[in-house]
């Protein structure tokens, strides 16, 4: 079956081989392939959804809220009264998100990034390393690095062992 043209509403002119396009037109540009994407597996994609819905969630709730606040706002004092109600829980998240960063970066347990103090970032960091200073280092699970005495076979037999590797190589 033959193949139908179909008409384009865009102006186009045949170009032949070796010829240059008009002024002020540009030649159509061969777009390389494309690679194929990495494939996520679907657990993943669909936790980050779950976990991307509940964040929108929270945020369109939150709008509400302070939708509600500035409607029944009808003076100007009441407005004022709502935006410093939110600059104030704004300022406080912000306190609460620098604490939790220099705690993290620190190490320091949950019980103590509670108890940091200082009003810059830099005065909270000097807290934190006083603090570090006294929390002890958690124990290695393990100081064994190699083998112990108890690891290995008593039954070893250096003979066997060799013609084994001399088998292996061939």
């Amino acid at each position: 079956m033959p193949e139908q043209e179909v008409p384009s509403t865009e102006e186009t002119t045949a170009e032949q081989p070796g010829q240059t396009p008009p002024e002020g037109e540009q030649k159509p540009e061969e777009k390389p392939a494309e690679k194929p994407a990495e494939e996520v597996p679907a657990e993943v994609l669909r936790q980050k959804l779950t976990e991307a819905n509940a964040e929108a969630a929270n945020y369109r709730v939150k709008l509400r809220e302070v939708e509600a606040r500035f409607a029944g706002a009808k003076t100007p004092e009441e407005f004022e009264a709502a935006v410093t109600e939110l600059k104030s829980q704004n300022e406080a998240l912000e306190r609460q998100i620098l604490l939790n960063t220099v705690a993290a970066k620190y190490e320091l347990p949950e019980a103590l990034a509670k108890r940091l103090t200082g009003a810059t970032a830099e005065e909270l960091e000097a807290d934190a390393k006083e603090l570090q200073k006294l929390v002890a280092a958690p124990a290695p699970e393990s100081l064994g690095g190699g083998l112990s005495p108890s690891d290995g076979d008593d039954d070893f037999d250096p003979v066997k062992a060799a013609r084994a590797a001399r088998q292996r190589r061939y």
